[in-house]
């Protein structure tokens, strides 16, 4: 398996060439593979990879953990939580903007691709990396979990002053093990509205501790 085949950053593609070797991944690259030749799926091949193409390793600062990519057409762009610009803002990202221009009274983005946060360091990762057309969590039962379980840890051991963004319980434990004490860990609702309404995601102001937090390690806080 390689860079070019996986079309994966070739930097990340060292540091995480240890899991591309594993039997899992092996098994799981054919499954995607079948899946990609038998029905429609997002985000395209080319962009199953695009959150580690759009975020450098060298520069993390902020890790996002989404669940699965959007499964409607010309919605998912490989980056957790955004769309392609053009494409109707989903419900989620919505809420996003809302809580940040609330918090930093940023204006409200008319286009939904967050291209321009994941080159300043911010990793927006899904925890499943593929998705079924109209089926969310189709893929649920592929070994992405594993994969990006092991891109968490990496981050996690390797790294030192990452933020991490939890949002809802999915997120929440799929950061269980991040290390307090090395990385900011903020945990709020889900912003999807069901659980945005009835839980905490509005004023969570989880975009200014994260920038406070980055100026204080003498870092460029992110322009959200």
């Amino acid at each position: 398996m390689t860079a070019e085949t996986l079309n994966i950053d070739p930097i990340w593609y060292n540091q995480l060439q240890s899991e591309f070797e594993k039997p899992y991944f092996d098994k799981l690259w054919n499954e995607v593979q079948q899946a990609y030749a038998t029905t429609t799926c997002f985000p395209p091949k080319r962009l199953i990879f695009e959150a580690f193409n759009q975020c450098e390793w060298d520069n993390i600062k902020v890790v996002i953990i989404g669940q699965d990519p959007y499964h409607g057409i010309g919605e998912a762009n490989g980056l957790s939580f955004s769309v392609h610009d053009g494409t109707r803002i989903p419900p989620s990202l919505r809420n996003i903007f809302k809580e940040l221009n609330e918090d930093l009274g940023t204006e409200l983005p008319i286009f939904g691709s967050l291209e321009r946060w994941a080159k300043q360091g911010v990793l927006l990762l899904n925890a499943g990396l593929t998705v079924e057309k109209d089926k969310a969590n189709s893929h649920k039962n592929m070994d992405w979990n594993v994969f990006t379980d092991a891109v968490i840890e990496l981050i996690n051991s390797e790294k030192e002053g990452v933020v991490f963004l939890l949002w809802g319980n999915f997120a929440h434990k799929k950061g269980a093990k991040i290390d307090g004490e090395r990385h900011l860990v903020l945990q709020s609702s889900h912003p999807s509205p069901m659980s945005a309404n009835q839980g905490k995601w509005f004023g969570n102001k989880h975009f200014s501790l994260a920038n406070k937090y980055l100026r204080k390690r003498k870092l460029k806080a992110i322009k959200w």
